[in-house]
């Protein structure tokens, strides 16, 4: 089944950019880049149990790697390799700080880390300054540039057809059951040989990664970077994507920012036509993401995802069956150890 579905959302993903005209293309790109950095987001809440508000800092840093090293004459594909490398580099050595914090204390934190990160990058002259790095090539491999809006949307749906894959070897495989204990309790899974912080630190450096990987891409896309380009705006809307979603699912990350990409385009559509305020689109953009937040903590907690798979569940049993609920996600943490099994 789930085989059926990867297919599915590979022949999906890489037909649209047939039929999608170059306005709708933009779009498509930039809601797979955010369903990178939202598949990252939903990792680390999800099994990490920690709330990062400055994911976008790490997509900045991705940015900057692979778009200075192009500007200056090296070939694009150093600058997108490196992108996820530095930005999960940069992650780890913060990470190993940072997330001896707990709750809205690491989320304030993450928050200061991307605001101190942004004035940094716009005080320095190398990265373009406030002003930003103009001239940015396009993407390319040898004799092959990416020149198009489609072109890209390939790239990038390719990409995140790539880290859902990574993703989910990862959740199955033995640091994966690991994970899931963390996320569970982390006194049981400390007691039980988990190194608690070595892996807090390794998912959050590789949610940085894939942050990192997203912004190398939007870099060679749009040509041109700043550092008002990566605000604290963004890092919460992929947050709420995520948690719309549903935290630590396979597909959540996609359903979540389609779902709400979707939803504030129609909007934006909507608020943008004659006789509308100017002010219209900032103000039902943001009313939308604050309305899908309380509706799916109110009435869906563990995500759309799983709500979903619930739904699914009871009509597949017959009445005398007893149904198994997906739990809720994260998993409430609990008071008293637990024997585990050792990663």
């Amino acid at each position: 089944m789930n085989r059926l579905v990867g297919i599915g959302f590979l022949v999906v993903t890489m037909s649209l950019p047939l039929v999608l005209d170059d306005t709708r293309l933009s779009i498509y790109v930039l809601m797979g880049l955010a369903v990178l950095a939202v598949t990252g987001i939903s990792l680390l809440m999800g099994y990490a149990g920690q709330v990062s508000l400055g994911q976008a800092a790490f997509y900045g840093i991705g940015a900057y790697t692979a778009a200075v090293p192009a500007v200056h004459g090296w070939p694009p594909i150093v600058g997108l390799l490196a992108a996820p490398l530095v930005a999960a580099g940069a992650a780890a050595l913060l990470g190993a700080l940072l997330l001896r914090l707990r709750g809205h204390y690491l989320a304030f934190a993450t928050l200061a880390l991307q605001l101190i990160i942004l004035s940094v990058a716009a005080e320095i002259e190398f990265f373009g300054g406030a002003i930003g790095l103009q001239g940015i090539p396009q993407f390319g491999i040898g004799s092959v540039t990416l020149d198009e809006p489609r072109e890209y949307a390939w790239l990038t749906w390719a990409a995140v057809a790539l880290v859902l894959l990574l993703t989910a070897n990862i959740v199955a495989s033995r640091p994966g059951r690991a994970l899931r204990a963390l996320a569970g309790s982390e006194q049981a899974a400390a007691a039980s040989g988990v190194p608690v912080i070595r892996y807090k630190v390794t998912v959050f450096a590789l949610s940085a990664a894939f942050a990192g990987l997203a912004g190398g891409i939007y870099a060679f896309f749009l040509g041109y970077i700043a550092p008002g380009s990566f605000t604290i705006a963004m890092s919460v809307e992929w947050v709420v994507m995520a948690v719309f979603g549903g935290l630590g699912t396979r597909w959540g990350p996609v359903v979540g920012t389609v779902a709400v990409t979707l939803v504030v385009q129609v909007l934006n559509d909507l608020s943008t036509r004659p006789g509308a305020p100017s002010y219209a689109p900032t103000v039902l953009g943001y009313a939308a993401y604050a309305v899908l937040l309380i509706g799916v903590l109110l009435f869906m907690p563990a995500g759309v995802v799983p709500w979903i798979g619930n739904r699914l569940r009871r009509r597949r049993k017959t009445p005398d069956e007893p149904i198994r609920m997906i739990p809720e996600w994260p998993p409430r943490r609990e008071q008293t150890s637990r024997a585990t099994t050792p990663p």
